[in-house]
């Protein structure tokens, strides 16, 4: 089921018409992944350092975690963004998100991460992240808040 926020004198259309681009997000689904390579914290650490250079981005920091009895979740904060992945080897699935500004070629590290942990299937959304207009600037008065309901679709 699908939630989506809608605020009073807000239009998704003219947003799209009108965004200025900041980001691409890459929300990944991959399936068919030998377990072993899901719960080894090692090689998920290195297909997502060779996702980080090959998509030309500058890593900050990177941390991995080992959870037992298997799974493994890691996150690499990049000067661009980030990236995260969380792994069900029982299920032989992962779950990933890129998301790069600027330059950043987040497609290409999407592609070094599933070629890396040999996903069989993979499903991938993207999203451009961005905010309407050349320099658009929202204010919220405490008096007057936004108005705004949840719809299901």
């Amino acid at each position: 089921m699908l939630y989506w926020q809608i605020c009073e004198g807000f239009s998704i259309g003219s947003i799209e018409k009108k965004m200025t681009k900041l980001g691409t997000h890459l929300i990944v689904d991959a399936w068919q992944v030998p377990a072993d390579l899901l719960n080894d914290p090692e090689r998920i650490r290195r297909a997502i350092l060779d996702g980080i250079t090959a998509g030309e981005a500058t890593l900050i920091d990177l941390c991995v975690h080992q959870f037992s009895p298997h799974g493994v979740t890691a996150t690499a904060t990049l000067a661009e963004s980030h990236i995260a992945i969380h792994t069900w080897p029982e299920h032989g699935y992962f779950a990933a998100d890129l998301f790069f500004c600027g330059a950043g070629k987040p497609v290409v590290a999407m592609e070094i991460l599933t070629k890396s942990l040999q996903a069989g299937e993979i499903k991938v959304r993207e999203l451009t992240r961005g905010f309407p207009g050349p320099a658009a600037v929202y204010e919220s008065k405490k008096e007057e808040p936004l108005k705004s309901s949840l719809v299901m679709a």
